[in-house]
C-alpha cells in the first residue's frame, strides 16, 4: 500500500477502554498519511502490510500523543519577581501594590508584540513538544482589551505555522476584571469582552470559550453572560470553576454542556453528578494546587463514583503555575490527587481529547490521527512514577515519526 509504513515490536497503550491501559504486547500498528489503519498484536498483522516499510521498536511502550488541553502559554513577561517577593516575606497586598499579580501580566502582555508573544512562547511549546505532546490548548485572557486579546489569539494560531503541533484556541476575555473597570465588571463585559468575543469569532480565532467563576473573578450569573453568546456563535464553552471557593460555576457549566469544568477543587459531589449528566471533563490541574499552597483537593472520589472523566493539564501560566511539564503533571496527579497512573495516562491522552471535542485523537485505534508518543520504558506507570525525567524516545505527529536526539 503506498505511503503506508507499520511500527512494530512495540507495547501499546491504546486507551481505548475505560479504566485501562488497553495493553498490546508485541503490538504493531499501520499507518498511512495522517492515519490509523490498523493496530493490535504483532502476529495478527493483515498480510495486506507485509510489504510495507516496517519499524521496529524494540519493545518500547507507544501511548496516544499527550494533549495538554488546558494552558495559558501565550503572555508577555514573568512574575519571577512577585515569587521571590513572596518568598522573602511580602503579603499579596504589598506584591499586589508593587504592579504584581495578573496586573503585571496584562500590562506586559499588553506592551507586546505580535511577534513578541510568539516569541516568548515558543519555548514554552517546545519543552512541551518535547515531551510528546502533540495537541495543545492555548486560551486568551492577559489583554482584557479589544486588541491584545486578539493578539494572544492570533498569536496562539501562529503557533502551528512554527512547529508541528496542533492548536487549539480558547476566549478567555471573563478572566479577570482590567484595573480600568474596577467595581464595574458588567460594564467591561458588555463594553469590552463581549464585543471582543464576537470580533475574534468573525475572525476565526475562536475553537472554544471559557471564563473564570470566582468570587476575585466573575459570578456564574456573569458568566452566564458570555455563555449565551457563545451559544449564539455556536462555540463550545469550558469554565475555571470552584479554584478557590465554590461560586455555583460548575452547575452553570453542566447546564450548559460544557466541554470540561477546570480546576475544582471546591466541587461537591452534587457537582460531580451534574458533571456526569452532562458528560462534561473535570480538568484537574495540580501545577496550580501546587504552587499557590491549595489545600483543598479536587474531589476526586465523587468523580469516580459518578463516572465524570478526569483530565489533567499544566495550566502553565506565569502566575500560579510556570509548568511546562506534562510528564511532571502526571506525578503530581499521582501524588497531590492520589489518581492511579492509568488515570493520569488518560488524562492527558484519551480525557484530554474529551475535554477539547476531539474525537480524533488520545487513543490508539484504527480510523484515528496518527499522533503517537514511542517512550523507553517498560511499562505505562513509569510515566507517572518518574520525576524530571523525559524517557521519550521519538513523537509521531500526523503520521510522521521523528526520533528525539
Amino acid at each position: 500500500m503506498r505511503d503506508t509504513y507499520v511500527l512494530s515490536g512495540a507495547r501499546l497503550a491504546t486507551m481505548e477502554a475505560e479504566g485501562s491501559y488497553g495493553l498490546v504486547e508485541d503490538g504493531a500498528i499501520a499507518i498511512q498519511g495522517d492515519e490509523i489503519l490498523w493496530c493490535g498484536a504483532r502476529g495478527a498483522l493483515p498480510d495486506t502490510y507485509a510489504a510495507c516499510p516496517s519499524t521496529d521498536l524494540n519493545g518500547r511502550l507507544v501511548t496516544p500523543g499527550f494533549i495538554d488541553c488546558h494552558t495559558h502559554i501565550v503572555f508577555g513577561g514573568d512574575r519571577a519577581g512577585e515569587f521571590e517577593m513572596r518568598l522573602e516575606g511580602a503579603s499579596y497586598e504589598e506584591v499586589a501594590k508593587a504592579g504584581g499579580g495578573i496586573v503585571s501580566t496584562v500590562t506586559a502582555t499588553r506592551a507586546a508584540s505580535l511577534d513578541a508573544l510568539v516569541t516568548g512562547a515558543l519555548p514554552r511549546l517546545d519543552a512541551l513538544i518535547a515531551e510528546g505532546v502533540s495537541t495543545v490548548e492555548v486560551k486568551s485572557g492577559y489583554g482584557l482589551d479589544r486588541e491584545t486579546e486578539l493578539n494572544m489569539l492570533r498569536a496562539a494560531r501562529r503557533l502551528a505555522e512554527h512547529r508541528d503541533v496542533t492548536v487549539k484556541t480558547t476566549f478567555l476575555g471573563a478572566h479577570a476584571v482590567p484595573a480600568d473597570y474596577a467595581g464595574r465588571a458588567d460594564a467591561y463585559l458588555d463594553e469590552v469582552c463581549l464585543p471582543t468575543l464576537r470580533a475574534a469569532h468573525a475572525e476565526g480565532l475562536v475553537d472554544a470559550v471559557d471564563g473564570f467563576c470566582e468570587g476575585i473573578a466573575f459570578s456564574a450569573a456573569q458568566i452566564a453572560k458570555v455563555f449565551d453568546v457563545a451559544a449564539e456563535l455556536g462555540l463550545p464553552v469550558k469554565l475555571h470553576a470552584e479554584q478557590l471557593s465554590h461560586q455555583g460555576g460548575t452547575k452553570l457549566a453542566a447546564e450548559r454542556g460544557a466541554l470540561s469544568v477546570d480546576h475544582v477543587e471546591y466541587a461537591t459531589e452534587a457537582d460531580a453528578r451534574a458533571m456526569a449528566a452532562s458528560g462534561s471533563v473535570a480538568v484537574l490541574l495540580p501545577g496550580a494546587f501546587y504552587t499557590i499552597r491549595e489545600t483543598q483537593v479536587p474531589p476526586v472520589a465523587e468523580f469516580r463514583m459518578h463516572g465524570v472523566p478526569m483530565a489533567l493539564a499544566t495550566d502553565c501560566n506565569p502566575g500560579s503555575s510556570p509548568l511546562t511539564s506534562l510528564l511532571l503533571t502526571l506525578n503530581m496527579g499521582c501524588t497531590l490527587f492520589r489518581l492511579t497512573p492509568e488515570e493520569a495516562l488518560a488524562g492527558v491522552t484519551r480525557n484530554a481529547a474529551r475535554a477539547l471535542g476531539m474525537q480524533d485523537r488520545g487513543r490508539i485505534a484504527p480510523g484515528l490521527r496518527a499522533d503517537l508518543a514511542v517512550w523507553d520504558v517498560s511499562r505505562p506507570a513509569e510515566l507517572a512514577y518518574r520525576i524530571g525525567f523525559n524517557p521519550l524516545y521519538a513523537r509521531v505527529m500526523g503520521g510522521k515519526m521523528e526520533v528525539r536526539t
